[in-house]
């Protein structure tokens, strides 16, 4: 009896070419493991299975619409607060409101732009590997910035944030490129973190402890003035 094709597609995702090279070394060391000793090997058949889940690169149902800001990361939204953007942008010194996606080492980790834009800015600012899920992670951590400059001339800022296990971030866009919602600008490898900060007048349409499906779910709306969604755990 074959496994219908749908079935298949909800288990096996296509794989980030950035995720190659990382399966074939637990693959090789799967099999040296398997040569000392058949349950070690075993154990490294799960590893590799779970490093070729991570480098998943799904495709994505991206809404359409005006003025909508859709999460960049998968994860759950650990803290929403106002903060400066990074002084390395040069955006102005005043305090956004800032939605932070927190990534486990289970999450698909390809990051997508939130809002279509022009890239106008980016710097790479090297630190320390605190946890992720921190507030002051956003301060001291590794982290990649992105400036978005916006149709209506608006600019909002996307901060790729390195975590306890992350050691690397990967971007795949250069300054000066236009980006379109929903589209790929990197990868940030093994647990991390993404800032979004919002257009000053700008509410999130997303609480604290909510899951975020990268490209998918919508995190605020420019050009209505809603309130702040709040959620609570049932």
């Amino acid at each position: 009896m074959t496994m219908p094709s749908d079935m298949l597609k909800t288990f096996i995702k296509p794989m980030h070419p950035e995720g190659i090279k990382f399966v074939a070394i637990f693959g090789l060391v799967t099999l040296l493991l398997f040569w000392l000793w058949d349950p070690l090997g075993w154990i490294g058949v799960g590893l590799t299975i779970w490093c070729y889940y991570f480098f998943r690169d799904p495709k994505r149902a991206v809404p359409q619409g005006d003025g909508l800001m859709i999460s960049p990361a998968d994860g759950v939204v650990s803290l929403i607060e106002r903060a400066v953007p990074p002084p390395e942008l040069g955006m102005a010194s005043d305090p956004l409101l800032r939605v932070s996606v927190f990534m486990s080492v289970f999450n698909c980790h390809v990051n997508r732009a939130p809002i279509a834009g022009k890239l106008v800015e980016m710097a790479y600012r090297p630190g320390k590997f605190l946890n992720a899920s921190l507030d002051k992670a956003s301060e001291d951590n590794e982290r990649n910035s992105l400036c978005l400059e916006l149709a209506d001339g608006r600019r909002i800022a996307v901060v790729q944030i390195a975590g306890l296990v992350a050691r690397r971030i990967v971007p795949f866009v250069s300054e000066g490129q236009s980006l379109k919602t929903g589209e790929r600008f990197g990868l940030i490898r093994f647990g991390s973190r993404v800032d979004v900060y919002l257009p000053e007048g700008v509410s999130p349409l997303v609480a604290v402890g909510q899951t975020c499906i990268a490209g998918e779910t919508v995190i605020a709306e420019l050009g209505r003035e809603l309130p702040q969604r709040l959620a609570k755990l049932v």
